[in-house]
C-alpha cells in the first residue's frame, strides 16, 4: 500500500515485447501494489515477457484499442477493490519513478485526478519527439481548455492517476464503443474538468525512442481524430 491506499498501475499494451520488460523492471512495487499489463491481443510475446518481469497480465482475445484495454483494467481494479489507478504507457515512454508525483496530491490533499504534464515547469520531453507531435500536443489542450473553460497544459498524455470511485458517478460512462481507441482518456479528463472534480497537473518526463524505432501505434489521421473527436462531441453537447 502507498499511504494507506491500494494502488494498481494499468499498462495497456499491444505488441510491446521489446519494451514491456523495462516498464516492469522500472516499476517500484513499494509504491504500486499491482502492475497490470492489459495485453490487447498481441501477436508477439508481450504477455509472457510481462509475466516473467513481475507483472500480472490480463489478455483481451480480440484487439479492441487502447481505450478498451484501459476500461478492462479499470473494471479489474474496481472488482478487486483498489483505491487508485495509475495509467502508464507500455512502450516505456513514461518514468515509473515519477508515479509518486501523481499519487501524492490524491493521498495527501484529496485530489481526484492528477495528470502528468511535460509542458509545465519541471516537466520535459526527451528523445526524438516528432515535430507534428509537438504541435498536436500543444494544440489539443488549448482547444480542450477553451471548450471546457479551464486552463490546462496537457490533455493527451496518458500518464495519470485517479480515484477509482470516480467511475461510480453515473454521469461518467466509459462503456461506450466510440471510446475504444484513444478517446477514452480524453473523455475521462473532460468529465473531471467539467463535473467539478479536483484536478491537478504535475510535471513529468516523456521520453521518445530514436526515430529508427517505432514510438507509437497511432495512425496519423484516424488516431488523431479519435483524440480530437471527444473534445468536439462533448464540447458541443452531441455526446455525453
Amino acid at each position: 500500500m502507498y499511504k494507506s491506499k491500494r494502488i494498481i498501475t494499468i499498462v495497456p499494451s499491444h505488441n510491446e515485447e521489446v519494451r514491456i520488460r523495462r516498464v516492469a523492471e522500472r516499476t517500484d512495487f513499494h509504491v504500486t501494489d499491482l502492475l497490470l499489463v492489459v495485453d490487447d491481443a498481441s501477436t508477439d510475446r508481450t504477455a509472457q515477457v510481462a509475466r516473467a518481469a513481475g507483472a500480472d497480465v490480463l489478455t483481451l482475445t480480440e484487439r479492441s484499442g487502447v481505450g478498451a484495454a484501459i476500461r478492462a483494467g479499470i473494471s479489474y481494479a474496481r472488482e478487486n477493490e483498489f483505491d487508485i489507478a495509475v495509467i502508464m504507457a507500455g512502450n516505456n515512454k513514461d518514468d515509473p519513478s515519477e508515479v509518486p508525483r501523481l499519487l501524492d496530491p490524491i493521498c495527501d490533499e484529496d485530489f481526484d485526478f492528477v495528470m502528468g504534464s511535460r509542458y509545465m515547469e519541471g516537466g520535459r520531453s526527451g528523445g526524438d519527439m516528432p515535430f507534428y507531435r509537438r504541435v498536436a500536443t500543444r494544440l489539443h489542450p488549448y482547444l480542450m481548455g477553451l471548450l471546457a473553460r479551464r486552463t490546462i497544459t496537457e490533455s493527451t498524455n496518458g500518464f495519470r492517476a485517479f480515484k477509482l470511485d470516480l467511475i461510480d458517478d453515473a454521469r461518467i460512462n466509459l462503456d461506450q464503443t466510440w471510446l475504444n481507441a484513444y478517446g477514452l482518456e480524453v473523455y475521462l479528463l473532460w468529465k473531471v474538468l467539467t463535473l467539478g472534480y479536483r484536478y491537478r497537473e504535475v510535471p513529468c518526463t516523456k521520453t521518445y525512442p530514436p526515430k529508427s524505432q517505432s514510438y507509437t501505434k497511432m495512425k496519423p489521421i484516424v488516431g488523431w481524430w479519435s483524440i480530437l473527436r471527444p473534445v468536439f462531441l462533448l464540447g458541443f453537447g452531441i455526446r455525453n
